[in-house]
């Protein structure tokens, strides 16, 4: 009983100093029924850098290369819109210089919101944001993808970190890959600063503890061919969704050509379950600059199959992610949220009817927002 409390006063207090520390007054775009330009999100507050932050070379015009910016990458879509949009705005709140800050926006080619739309949204949600968005074409990995655990995970959006070395400007040598079910509760500058050391291509928080055959069939481990990958590594399970990446070293050791030959060989041989994540591992395992564990407060979705409510790890958090089945934003639409789900809340800019599938996602906003641009 004492444990339980415990863990309640925790989830309060951290939920008060998120809500009450940061908490900015926010105006509505449009009508207040989600109907007007804003696409049913308000507008986030206009957060500016201070006077302590440094002034690019190239200030009066921002660009996708300057080398002076934090770059996130992060994948846009009508089903993780809310998602994403929250996400962005965690990052700018808690930025130590916002305007320093660039995203780079990857869109699916076939999604009902077109990169136009999306464009459109994000420039209304935040006028002052330095974003691009680019497209990606499933049909480079849609040939490649094999059935997974849960279908959520074969959406070729999924597989876009991949191909960042290709899809980014050549001048981007160096990103922040986020996912869409996350909110940051830290300086992203922070994490921008960490050194990937002994020529290491990716940065993200390890978990040597974790049982890592589980990743992998019997039928990969008992072939000797395959197994051997890791002989000479000591692998650790990592989670996708936060990395920090060399984009120079990843295009030199035309990583994402490694990452397809384990697809290429999951498609003939089934030697995982987990969609995206396994070929990342098979690559990088095992020589990853680990990055404290405070960067992906990961797995508050639940498992992959229930959805389950979880509880932070111990430590501090910079950065909370519900990886797995169950995203706060359904939870909190049907009322039946995780307590978890309420520090999600306050970065949550959507002020429309609630959500109940993606096909009323599009079809009444998506679709509405794209009458009003024409």
């Amino acid at each position: 009983m004492r444990s339980i409390f415990h863990a309640a006063a925790a989830v309060f207090l951290l939920h008060f100093f998120l809500t009450v520390t940061f908490s900015v007054g926010i105006r509505t775009i449009g009508g207040g029924d989600g109907s007007g330009p804003g696409f049913g999100f308000s507008e986030a507050p206009d957060y500016r850098n201070g006077v302590e932050c440094p002034v690019s070379v190239n200030k009066e015009v921002v660009s996708s290369c300057d080398p002076d910016l934090v770059h996130v990458a992060m994948t846009l879509d009508s089903e993780y819109l809310r998602g994403s949009i929250a996400a962005v705005h965690s990052v700018l709140r808690h930025a130590s210089c916002p305007e320093n800050v660039f995203f780079h926006f990857i869109a699916a080619e076939f999604d009902p919101a077109s990169p136009r739309v999306l464009s459109k949204l994000v420039r209304s949600t935040f006028p002052s944001l330095n974003f691009k968005i680019y497209i990606f074409r499933e049909d480079a990995v849609i040939n490649l993808i094999s059935s997974s655990i849960r279908q959520a995970l074969e959406n070729p959006l999924n597989y876009a970190r991949n191909y960042l070395g290709d899809i980014l400007d050549l001048c981007v040598d160096r990103v922040i890959y986020l996912d869409s079910d996350l909110v940051v509760v830290d300086d992203i500058h922070k994490l921008w600063n960490t050194a990937l050391t002994n020529s290491r291509v990716i940065g993200a928080p390890e978990y040597c503890h974790a049982n890592f055959t589980k990743y992998f069939t019997d039928g990969f481990w008992s072939d000797p061919v395959l197994s051997r990958v890791f002989h000479s590594r000591r692998p650790c399970y990592f989670n996708t969704g936060v990395m920090v990446m060399d984009l120079v070293r990843w295009r030199e050791g035309n990583y994402r050509k490694r990452i397809e030959n384990w697809m290429e060989i999951q498609r003939k041989r089934r030697i995982y379950e987990l969609g995206s994540l396994p070929p990342f591992l098979l690559v990088f395992a095992g020589n990853v600059e680990a990055i404290d564990h405070k960067w992906n407060q990961h797995g508050l979705g639940g498992d992959n199959v229930r959805g389950s409510c979880r509880s932070l790890h111990t430590g501090p958090v910079s950065l909370l992610h519900w990886s797995g089945k169950g995203k706060p934003w359904v939870r909190l639409d049907a009322r039946n949220p995780c307590p978890l789900d309420h520090l999600w809340k306050p970065y949550d800019l959507y002020k429309g009817s609630s959500i109940k599938d993606r096909s009323s996602f599009p079809s009444s906003i998506l679709l509405g927002f794209s009458s009003y641009l024409s």
